[in-house]
């Protein structure tokens, strides 16, 4: 039988994507296997050896752990990104970063196909079929869990997972400790930021220092395990119109969150600031629905990044039982000035000009509500 094409298959080595190789072997397609290492705990030689059994005609692993942390993950914490006031996006920010090299190994291998085990009801089939569309326009996209003949064949396992779901453990957490059970001494850290990122994180006791973007984010994700920081149990609002429930841990992600605001609302001015807020809530929604690779979220990030030129300085904090404290900051760029926010010391401000501030500002309220009074009058 000749060959239907190729196709470059997301892997992950899990029961689904194993099913979704030998299914797509059986319809006629040679398949290439991709796993991308974003730092999962992954047997990755395991995995490959699984889909060489399985018939897979070239096995890709790549480590992009890197370039995850550098241009997706650190965006987002210039963003100051969190989707419905809650969600600090970790899944949503992976999956841009993997389909892209997803298309380039498609591209390279002269695949038209390329595969993915996500479901017909979720957000990812979006953000990865999003993505492949707009690197690499003319590609033919096969989502098995959309396609009746492989659905129906494997919905045997619908019982099996429900299961697993209804009676799923308090162990479910893979990177956080139970709060209950982290150490009852906190650990401070002093994170240092330029232009917005984190640039180095010293352990103030131990004097233990990671300055490489990969090296601080993977330790804040020990430190911040270690004291189970960043979990979430919340309902959310999928794109394709459901509400689902997600539970979610983002530990490193969680301490950078609370560092990045301190250190943004120390050096930043307020009316920037302010349009700032409302871009990265249009960010968080960009990257939750899929459209990192639009030209809004091009033209957002561009902006968040202009925002953060001057967002530069250091951020002492605690991280202990589940929580972030903040201690301390300081900053060449600093906006705060001590001496002209001061009771005592009146410096260029005279306090007589703040009854005519006050007094302008109250014309529209006072038209407001006497307006109000006449037409309750009126009645």
């Amino acid at each position: 039988m000749s060959s239907k094409g190729t196709v470059v298959l997301a892997y992950s080595g899990g029961l689904d994507t194993s099913c979704i190789l030998v299914w797509l072997k059986e319809q006629g397609y040679d398949v290439i296997t991709y796993l991308a290492n974003i730092g999962q705990d992954e047997d990755f030689e395991a995995a490959r050896k699984k889909a060489e059994s399985l018939g897979a005609k070239k096995v890709f692993i790549d480590d992009l752990r890197s370039e995850f942390v550098e241009e997706f993950i650190w965006p987002s914490v210039q963003a100051n990104a969190m989707y419905e006031d809650r969600y600090l996006l970790g899944t949503s920010i992976a999956r841009p970063c993997i389909a892209r090299r997803q298309v380039q190994i498609a591209r390279q291998e002269g695949a038209q196909f390329v595969s993915h085990g996500a479901t017909g009801k979720g957000n990812d089939q979006i953000r990865f079929e999003l993505t492949c569309y707009a690197l690499y326009p003319e590609v033919k996209i096969i989502a098995p869990w959309r396609i009746p003949e492989f659905y129906n064949r494997f919905r045997g396992r619908k019982d099996l997972m429900e299961y697993a779901e209804s009676h799923a453990p308090s162990d479910l957490y893979l990177m956080t400790k139970n709060p209950e059970d982290a150490p009852n001494t906190p650990d401070e850290l002093e994170i240092e930021f330029k232009k917005g990122v984190p640039v180095k994180v010293t352990h103030l006791k131990e004097g233990k220092t990671k300055d490489t973007p990969l090296d601080i984010f993977c330790y804040l994700n020990e430190v911040g395990g270690k004291h189970g920081i960043g979990r979430i149990d919340i309902v959310e609002n999928r794109f394709i119109g459901m509400k689902s429930r997600g539970i979610y841990e983002t530990p490193g992600g969680t301490i950078l969150y609370h560092a990045h605001l301190d250190i943004e609302t120390f050096t930043m001015d307020r009316e920037v600031r302010r349009i700032k807020q409302g871009l990265g809530i249009k960010f968080s929604e960009l990257l939750y629905n899929g459209f990192w690779y639009s030209p809004e979220c091009e033209f957002v990030r561009h902006c968040i990044d202009k925002s953060q030129e001057n967002v530069e300085g250091k951020v002492q904090l605690s991280v202990f039982k589940g929580h972030v404290y903040i201690l301390g900051r300081e900053s060449p760029s600093s906006l705060y000035n001590e001496e002209l926010v001061s009771m005592d010391v009146q410096g260029d401000y005279d306090p007589c000009d703040a009854s005519g501030f006050i007094r302008i500002n109250a014309v529209r309220l006072r038209e407001h509500h006497r307006l109000q009074g006449e037409a309750q009058l009126k009645q």
